[in-house]
């Protein structure tokens, strides 16, 4: 496995900034459901190729992320 540490985010605020200053993506509490609800399921294609270049961890640690943003929409 390649290590993609090195792209990872290392904090909320990292994360949240590239998703709304970046990618000018507006965290509300539906994207971000819509997002936690994706990544949760295992059977997504797209969320098999996450987890697998970045890991499981890091997977959850990202829907973590969806659900502060959630919390705080």
């Amino acid at each position: 496995m390649n290590d993609h540490s090195s792209f990872y985010f290392q904090s909320y605020e990292q994360w949240r900034h590239a998703i709304t200053v970046r990618c000018n993506i507006t965290l509300t509490s539906e994207y971000a459901r819509t997002r936690i609800a994706a990544l949760n399921d295992a059977s997504d294609t797209h969320t098999k190729e996450f987890a697998a270049k970045y890991g499981e961890a890091y997977l959850n640690q990202v829907i973590d992320w969806f659900s502060r943003a959630e919390q705080e929409a």
